[in-house]
């Protein structure tokens, strides 16, 4: 059973911004990883509504479809970074994403939710990394977008490393 997740994916020209800020703040995230740091490449950059797990992708499917069923889209910027212990992310600002993340199944998940758009990861002992690299980035937004689908994903292990795929989509109403 394949690993599953619902997700926003940003449009490609906040991806090329997003890149363009970590080329000019932080160039070794365009870099070989080193000491423990991960940069996660553009492709998989994605902010997480629910994490399932190994699950069966034609169940979990069909109860996202009705779980979804007359969500309107969303408005979605990306703005300053900030961590969690061991994790560069981007926050998420505009339409709250809270009641969408619940409807994909967030409020099953012991941790409080907090929609964000991960980077990096690095070493936990190293928390004046992660203040460095939020400071560089404390100005850094994109332009807004209405997200109006919510993808399935897959994470696929693969040799290398993990791959995301979309395994399915799921419109949602726009305005």
């Amino acid at each position: 059973m394949p690993v599953l997740f619902s997700a926003l994916l940003p449009p490609d020209d906040v991806v090329e911004a997003i890149t363009a800020a970590l080329a000019e703040a932080l160039p070794e995230a365009l870099g070989e990883p080193g000491d423990g740091r991960r940069w996660e490449p553009p492709e998989r950059w994605h902010i997480t509504l629910a994490y399932y797990g190994q699950d069966d992708l034609e169940k979990r499917g069909a109860w996202l479809a009705e779980r979804l069923a007359g969500r309107a889209a969303v408005d979605v910027r990306l703005e300053k970074a900030a961590t969690f212990p061991g994790v560069l992310w981007l926050t998420v600002a505009g339409t709250e994403l809270t009641p969408l993340a619940h409807a994909a199944g967030a409020d099953a998940e012991a941790r409080p939710y907090t929609a964000h758009l991960t980077l990096a990861r690095f070493p936990r002992e190293e928390p004046g990394l992660g203040a460095r690299w939020t400071e560089r980035l404390s100005s850094f937004a994109s332009r807004s977008w209405q997200a109006t689908e919510v993808a399935l994903m897959a994470s696929e292990r693969e040799p290398g490393g993990t791959r995301y795929r979309v395994a399915r989509s799921f419109e949602l109403d726009r305005a």
